[in-house]
């Protein structure tokens, strides 16, 4: 039996369940790439969100090839629709984002970004969540990601369309 949404997360309930779908990643150090991707943000009836996100990449015959980025999480909302937001990657990255949510749309930036000793150098990123123009009765979840990394500047690294 699910518990009752906590009432400050009402903003985010647009996010509650699983999303699939596909995406594309490019930037400077490495070739432009076609993922798939399953995000789930569930709740335990307190104030927060668990978010989970997992992609694969998509091969040239479109069938799902070698596991890419996991990350997983949790959502707070704040005052004034603050958002905050903890990420941790099993490649030895740790980001905290703030930001805001407006109507369906979210937009974040780090606050944080802590790596260990053997984490590849990121430095800073960008993300915007937010569901598209309603089609055929359903909305999907698309998603956009700059990052600061490796030597370069923030810039565009991954975006995604999602479906619940």
């Amino acid at each position: 039996m699910e518990p009752e949404l906590h009432p400050d997360l009402e903003p985010l309930k647009f996010l509650l369940g699983t999303w699939e779908g596909a995406g594309v990643g490019d930037y400077p150090t490495i070739e432009k790439f076609q993922f798939g991707q399953e995000v789930t943000f569930s709740h335990n009836g307190k104030p927060f969100l668990i978010y989970s996100s997992r992609s694969w990449k998509i091969e040239e015959d479109g069938s799902l090839g070698r596991p890419l980025a996991t990350e997983t999480g949790y959502w707070r909302i704040q005052p004034g629709n603050k958002v905050e937001v903890t990420l941790a990657h099993p490649t030895g990255i740790v980001e905290i984002y703030l930001g805001t949510v407006a109507f369906h749309r979210i937009d974040l930036a780090t606050d944080v970004v802590a790596r260990t000793e053997s984490a590849k150098e990121v430095t800073g990123g960008t993300r915007m969540y937010g569901l598209f123009p309603e089609k055929d009765g359903h909305r999907d979840l698309g998603w956009v990601y700059e990052m600061a990394a490796v030597g370069q500047p923030l810039q565009s690294h991954l975006s995604a369309q999602l479906k619940k």
